[in-house]
């Protein structure tokens, strides 16, 4: 056999990036369940109308620039240690989808956003639905659904923003972030224990469907005094407790100390942001006699209490899920351990949880015939037992808020009742109103 006939040498076969699971993830998939399934709902309304391949292309091409979010779980063996992600060169299933237009087209894909995870073993783990003709201006809106085991909102709307601007060809470079005076952060105030069970969102008129309600409201942003000590966060974490108490005075439930669960997000928001689950968690207490005080005091102290666990350093869950979490037992053993302690956790689970993803820092601007968003709503998961999530969003100098409930706690119309009574106690923090 001469030199020219000599077989060539194999080219050696790429095995696929494989990435343990994160603990945040791993505790999620840990607890996944069909009724309540774990999504993250972002709304994005344009004025104008969208090209569907343009999009499409678009699109593609942003989750290729994050590669991190193309991703699927690998199969495993009963006796596998981890959970792992696999990373592929590209989508598996077609992402963006355009539903047909109607006026029950956004009511319909958002009951989708809250019933139909995309699955984890396609890659990547969301969904793009755009619906036409849904604003009243005929405009569009972008919905993505989100399988928060993988991903969280503000990594989701990084891509988005990356899509935007290839769709476009405008700039949608993050805006500079506010800049407050630093100020000493001393120790937070005396709280209860961690081991005190705090007060449960007190049931209303629940409905007999499983899985989550909706309602999304647009409010005027508060304005603060020039100076004050308190942010908006602030005065959002205030109402959101002022809001539960009344509420759940009002159900006759007797008064405990209200504990609200509030991600804290330290990410860049440029090209360089980590995608995934990027939060860590910190819990803001509050006694019931603190709700009692003039609404100056309660304001104040809850921007101590806030400032000072923002500045603590802590893991995303906890120092008990990463233990919960190693790698030592297969991870079908961790898992059936870790439902347990969260059944058994139960009493000490927050009373609710308040996500303010403040203003947004990107244009999402989609170009000349589409425009630039107006209105960015997100949503965050609200299984039992928390039953109920606020979440918050500027956009154009408006808030956006998403309230969503389990509808084994809540029923639509005590969502609409919870609603106003946040409209009123956020209205109470502003400038002339304490």
């Amino acid at each position: 056999m001469t030199a020219l006939e000599r077989p060539r040498a194999e080219e050696p076969v790429r095995r696929p990036v494989r990435i343990p699971f994160p603990v945040v993830d791993e505790v999620s998939r840990h607890c996944a369940q069909e009724e309540e399934p774990e999504t993250v709902h972002i709304e994005v309304h344009l004025p104008g109308q969208l090209a569907s391949g343009r999009l499409r292309t678009a699109f593609t091409e942003a989750l290729r620039r994050h590669p991190r979010i193309l991703m699927r779980e690998t199969p495993r063996h009963w006796y596998s240690r981890r959970y792992e992600w696999e990373l592929t060169p590209g989508p598996e299933a077609e992402v963006v989808t355009f539903p047909p237009p109607g006026k029950d087209a956004l009511r319909d894909a958002r009951a989708r956003a809250l019933s139909r995870v995309p699955p984890l073993t396609l890659s990547p783990p969301v969904r793009l639905e755009v619906v036409r003709g849904a604003a009243p201006d005929t405009g569009t809106v972008l919905l993505l659904t989100i399988n928060h085991t993988a991903l969280d909102g503000p990594a989701c709307l990084r891509v988005l923003a990356t899509a935007a601007e290839l769709y476009g060809g405008k700039d949608n470079s993050p805006a500079a972030p506010p800049v407050r005076s630093p100020e000493p952060v001393r120790d937070p105030p005396d709280v209860p224990s961690p081991w005190t069970p705090p007060a449960r969102v007190a049931p209303g008129a629940p409905e007999s469907s499983p899985g989550n309600g909706l309602l999304v409201t647009e409010l005027p942003l508060p304005h603060r005094p020039k100076g004050s000590p308190y942010t908006v966060n602030d005065q959002l974490m205030a109402a959101t407790a002022l809001t539960v108490a009344h509420w759940n005075a009002e159900q006759g439930a007797r008064p405990r100390p209200l504990r609200i669960t509030m991600p804290v997000d330290d990410r860049p928001r440029d090209a360089t942001m980590p995608i995934g689950n990027g939060t860590r968690l910190v819990d803001v207490t509050f006694m019931p006699e603190e709700l009692n005080q003039e609404l100056s005091v309660l304001l104040r102290r809850t921007a101590h209490r806030t400032r000072a666990l923002k500045s603590m350093p802590r893991p995303q869950l906890g120092h008990g899920a990463a233990l919960l979490t190693a790698p030592v037992l297969p991870v079908a053993w961790r898992a059936a351990a870790t439902r347990a302690l969260r059944r058994a956790a139960t009493p000490w689970t927050s009373t609710t949880l308040l996500s303010n993803i403040g203003r947004i820092p990107y244009a999402l601007d989609f170009g000349e015939e589409a425009g630039r968003a107006h209105a960015v709503w997100f949503s965050a998961p609200a299984r039992m037992p928390r039953g109920l999530t606020v979440t918050t969003a500027s956009t154009a100098g408006r808030l956006h808020l998403a309230l969503r409930w389990s509808r084994a706690l809540l029923g639509h119309g005590d969502g609409a009742h919870l609603r106003d009574l946040f409209e009123h106690y956020l209205h109470s923090t502003e400038e002339g109103h304490q």
